[in-house]
């Protein structure tokens, strides 16, 4: 029997991601990948998945999936408001970051995320996806990924690898870092800021407008001045540089960034605060910390041990 989920909603962006798609920036292909590398980790880690298997990734609001064959181990991590309708019709509140066993007719409605972005979706055993140049990553800008590089639609089916599920649940218990202050070393272009701009940028605090996906996150605060040239030659560019164009507010570049760009970079968020950045919800107020190479090291170890 060919075991799957019936998507009765899709959820507002809802794809598959994996851990990226690597060694193709120079052909314009970004990694991609999932955006909060934490808590993709968990939702694998709470079904007894390799961490790097292919999750499904929704933001906002998630789908409502009816499943369709065989008994299947769940889980969903974040900060999460779902619930579980079983087929008499029965509604149970679920909860997140513990695995859940659900069964034919049973339904997952996955109403919202709370004070955060994205959450995750996982299932014992994986789901049946192709893969593209050797990753499961969705960008659909570029029609590459799972879903004909799309995301998730009203009626598609989501099948998934049949395998028995063990009966025990998992837990897995950890605190959010709810902190707004993100450690940034300085981008390339860092002295082409005037003084003032250079302290403004760490001293006040950006707002997160409502202009922010998974290529990037636009910030509204003060405005920081370019002294030597607003356009630099197009270089390549990693994840979570802060961009300055012309209007003189911050953009950083999250997952599915373009590869390459010609605004000058005041600052590159450090990956140990990248999970907590792009979980930041529009109108919440964040303050950026100069860090160096040192202190970034160290913080990607202590990330890196939560793995």
């Amino acid at each position: 029997m060919n075991s799957y989920f019936k998507v009765l909603r899709p959820g507002i962006n809802s794809t598959f991601q994996d851990l990226g798609r690597f060694g193709l920036q120079h052909l314009g292909i970004v990694a991609s990948g999932c955006m909060d590398q934490f808590l993709f980790s968990i939702s694998n880690k709470l079904v007894w998945n390799k961490v790097s298997e292919a999750t499904l990734e929704f933001a906002y609001q998630g789908p409502l999936l009816e499943l369709v064959g065989e008994s299947a181990l769940i889980a969903i991590s974040g900060k999460v408001n779902f619930n579980i309708i079983n087929k008499k019709g029965e509604t149970k509140k679920g909860t997140p970051n513990e695995s859940f066993l659900i069964f034919n007719g049973d339904r997952i409605d996955i109403l919202s995320t709370i004070n955060s972005v994205y959450g995750y979706l996982s299932i014992f055993g994986g789901f049946e996806l192709n893969k593209t140049k050797e990753s499961f990553s969705t960008l659909v800008r570029a029609k590459i990924g799972p879903n004909n590089g799309d995301k998730l639609k009203t009626d598609d089916k989501i099948f998934y690898k049949e395998s028995k599920p063990p009966e025990k649940i998992k837990k897995i218990k950890f605190e959010f870092d709810n902190d707004n202050t993100i450690r940034v070393m300085e981008g390339l272009q860092f002295d082409y800021f005037s003084k003032k701009s250079k302290k403004d940028f760490f001293l006040k605090q950006y707002k997160v407008t409502r202009l922010t996906d998974r290529m990037g996150m636009r910030l509204e605060g003060e405005k920081l001045e370019n002294i030597v040239s607003k356009n630099i030659k197009s270089e390549g560019i990693t994840k979570g540089s802060i961009q300055i164009p012309g209007d003189g507010q911050p953009i950083v570049l999250l997952s599915d960034h373009p590869t390459i760009g010609g605004y000058p970079k005041i600052g590159n968020v450090i990956t140990a605060d990248y999970d907590k950045l792009v979980q930041k919800i529009p109108g919440t107020t964040i303050k950026f910390k100069l860090v160096d190479l040192p202190l970034a090291e160290k913080a990607f170890q202590e990330y890196s041990i939560k793995f």
